[in-house]
């Protein structure tokens, strides 16, 4: 059963400064089935952020249809919940104060229920003994494990994940892609996960979508073969190494192909090619 279904999207952005309309998606198609952890990367600009906005329902869109359950998607909705790059707790509310706001918004869920959710995912994302303590006394890695109890306090179908290890260092990081594999294991939730780190993709996900330059084109869908649970030396099997350089093998092309064009119009023109214009 699908999910996320996403079928000849395409976005269009107008310019009002510069008079003139780009072109962002182009005729994506994509699903994400129920219970699985799919990762989109791209080179930068491609539009995977306005990909997952679009399905967050922060974003509108023409042409194409994007559906959760088989319902399109026209606004944001309790059946989805977004995981940013940075946390965004709000700083006056506890940690427990935090993971309760969205069911407190929603007002579906009693008291009782409320707190039993907030406790069990607070122990979950491995934060027990830190409810009452405020965002500023915890670490980043301890900031974003709070932000994905609070995405999944509301208990959303979907979960969308753009880049949310991004600002960690490399070591938070590295055990925060651990980390998530088993809260998403637990919490049984459709992924959709944004990432310009390319072997975080593989490790985490069971397909990986690769999309073009812009405008964000579906260029290739790779499976990962690899059981589950997976432990953080998989990422030094060949097999994982191959299908690593496999996806990076398309972003360079993707990256020389943008490299060509900019050089034929700055030859046109006779001058480098500044965006925006000056």
């Amino acid at each position: 059963m699908q999910k996320l279904e996403i079928e000849h999207l395409t976005k269009r952005y107008w310019l009002e400064r510069y008079e003139r309309e780009v072109l962002a998606l182009d005729d994506i198609c994509l699903s994400v089935a129920d219970g699985e952890f799919l990762a989109i990367v791209g080179p930068s600009g491609c539009g995977k952020t306005t990909l997952l906005n679009i399905a967050a329902g922060l974003l509108p869109y023409e042409e194409g249809t994007v559906r959760i359950d088989g319902k399109q998607v026209h606004g944001p909705g309790n059946d989805r919940a977004v995981v940013f790059q940075h946390a965004s707790l709000l700083p006056w509310r506890s940690i427990l104060g935090n993971v309760r706001y969205g069911m407190e918004m929603q007002r579906r869920f009693d008291e009782s229920t409320m707190r039993q959710r907030a406790d069990y995912l607070l122990k979950l994302v491995g934060l027990s003994g830190f409810g009452n303590h405020y965002p500023s006394e915890l670490s980043g890695g301890m900031q974003q494990r709070a932000n994905l109890a609070r995405a999944l306090a509301a208990d959303p179908v979907v979960l969308l994940m753009d880049e949310p290890f991004a600002a960690l260092d490399a070591q938070t990081r590295e055990f925060m892609q651990a980390e998530l594999l088993k809260i998403w294991a637990q919490a049984a939730k459709t992924v959709l996960f944004i990432t310009h780190q390319i072997n975080e993709a593989v490790y985490l996900a069971d397909r990986v979508a690769v999309l073009s330059a812009r405008p964000g084109r579906l260029k290739r869908v790779f499976r990962v073969p690899f059981d589950r649970p997976r432990k953080l030396h998989l990422k030094r099997d060949p097999r994982f190494l191959e299908i690593e350089d496999a996806i990076w093998q398309l972003i360079e092309e993707e990256a020389d192909r943008i490299g060509v064009v900019i050089a034929e119009n700055e030859a046109a023109v006779g001058e480098p090619t500044v965006w925006p214009p000056q």
